[in-house]
């Protein structure tokens, strides 16, 4: 269940109809009620731990239900840290790759001018921090890897199917 992406995802197809589907995963969660928060929304369902087991580093299943053409459902799967967290390494991401971006172009602007490039150091700096949040991601996946695994599992009992995460 260990996976290098920030956001490991899947895709199932199931050979029911959308409708079908959405009773059938909801069916199956609720029987499990009191170890998963089920949030049903028109396009998707969202599966969190419960809030007594909730930890910071707690992974949430999104699945969204896609109609075929063959009339099946694709889902696409996607686990993830609470939208708060997720925020954190958004937001973290969305700043060093700005910073570093522009304190590049900023570095190559005083070389040309003969100036010190002291803006390397500070693209040298956002780099690194990116590094760091990308081994924080990782290791907040690990922290929830059990219950990443409890998600996945009662996805693949609600859908009778096994399902490769990638």
């Amino acid at each position: 269940m260990s996976s290098f992406r920030v956001r490991p995802r899947f895709e199932q197809m199931v050979e029911l109809t959308p409708d079908e589907t959405r009773a059938r995963i909801l069916k199956s969660l609720a029987q499990r009620a009191p170890d998963f928060e089920v949030k049903d929304f028109p396009g998707f369902i969202g599966l969190h731990i419960a809030e007594g087991e909730r930890r910071f580093w707690s992974p949430r299943l999104f699945l969204t239900l896609d109609a075929t053409t063959e009339g099946a459902t694709r889902i696409h799967g996607t686990y993830g840290p609470e939208i708060e967290v997720w925020g954190i390494f958004l937001y973290g991401y969305l700043i060093t790759g700005l910073l570093g971006t522009f304190s590049g172009a900023l570095g190559f602007a005083q070389r040309v001018v003969d100036s010190t490039p002291w803006g390397f150091w500070v693209t040298g700096s956002m780099a690194i921090i990116a590094g760091l949040l990308y081994l924080g991601a990782q290791f907040g996946q690990k922290l929830g890897a059990w219950q990443t695994f409890q998600l996945h599992q009662a996805f693949q009992a609600a859908v009778g199917a096994p399902v490769e995460i990638h």
